[in-house]
């Protein structure tokens, strides 16, 4: 079972809701009754995924991608359960983050969108729809069912998955709940004051300067994120390429890999869907995964930017999920 429900936000970061006359921003007074209602995991949920897509992505293409995504990460744990033995079910629930990123090419309109990315949590409610799921935003929330299970109120594990520029909309988000104790990487011990964390952040193609780790996102280190920022890059990648060097004067995270981070960054390689991640190979605050021989097909002026809906994408997703428990 895989069941999409998606998340809009307005250009203010203002949560929207369907109406009779098309999306209208929530009302501030129902805003947390309306996270209530909304989002909830269902019971039958075994983990939660969060995915928020890139630039130039119209909600229908975003939801192809994360039913792309998710439904080869379903063929894949059918086939290859034997590699996660750790994963005895898989039952995603997946919360879809659409956000309005624009629809034109060009230096201006990249700049435009970068800066959104971070507006929608720092003016806006994304920190919120995470907070949420996190358990932090609903002040009548409990402790979660299961203590052993420390993940979202009813017990399921939380993974962040980010596209592009979603994967900056992300971090801002996670940032915005960032107070306490660094939290990073799962041989952490959960800190009994946060019971409520994400349990991996997988970032595709992140289009972000190499050392944002270590200047934008640098309250990720004290953020309510149990596992490791795993980010995938691919030279193929001229969005986060050649495009990139001439908007922020520097290749991004999606073409050369994070650079300066908080930590040391641990580099690996993407792996076939038959070869399992060793847990060594992910416990780690940072994790770079070159994706060079896996992400290789060219649409257009991005390249291979939008080449992660891919079944080594869902099997390095299952992977977190396994190491998660």
């Amino acid at each position: 079972m895989n069941e999409i429900h998606a998340v809009h936000l307005g250009p203010d970061g203002r949560l929207l809701e369907e109406t009779a006359r098309g999306l209208r921003p929530v009302p501030a007074d129902r805003l947390l009754d309306h996270f209530a209602e909304e989002l909830t995991p269902p019971e039958w949920a075994t983990d939660v995924v969060v995915y928020a897509h890139g630039w130039r992505t119209p909600p229908g293409d975003a939801r192809a991608m994360a039913e792309g995504l998710l439904g080869l990460a379903d063929g894949q744990y059918r086939r290859q359960r034997e590699l996660y033995p750790g994963l005895p079910e898989w039952r995603p629930w997946t919360v879809l983050l659409c956000w309005p990123s624009g629809a034109r090419r060009g230096l201006g309109e990249y700049r435009r969108m970068r800066d959104r990315a971070h507006a929608l949590s720092t003016d806006g409610h994304a920190g919120r729809v995470l907070g949420q799921l996190l358990g932090y935003v609903d002040a009548r929330r409990g402790d979660p069912a299961a203590p052993p299970v420390l993940a979202t109120r009813e017990g399921q594990y939380l993974h962040l998955v980010g596209h592009s520029f979603g994967c900056r909309v992300l971090c801002e988000a996670v940032q915005w709940a960032a107070e306490g104790p660094a939290t990073l990487g799962w041989s952490m011990p959960r800190p009994p004051d946060r019971p409520f964390t994400a349990d991996s952040m997988l970032l595709f193609q992140m289009a972000a300067p190499r050392d944002a780790f270590a200047t934008l996102f640098t309250a990720l280190d004290a953020a309510p994120l149990h596992g490791p920022v795993v980010a995938t890059y691919a030279q193929a990648d001229l969005a986060a390429g050649f495009w990139h060097v001439r908007a922020e004067k520097g290749p991004g995270v999606g073409y050369a890999g994070i650079g300066t981070a908080p930590a040391p960054v641990s580099g690996i390689r993407m792996r076939g869907t038959g070869e399992p991640y060793p847990h060594d190979a992910l416990d780690h605050r940072f994790v770079s995964v070159d994706a060079s021989d896996v992400f290789v097909r060219r649409r257009g002026w991005s390249g291979a930017h939008s080449d992660h809906v891919r079944p080594e994408s869902a099997h390095l997703l299952l992977s977190l999920a396994h190491h998660a428990r």
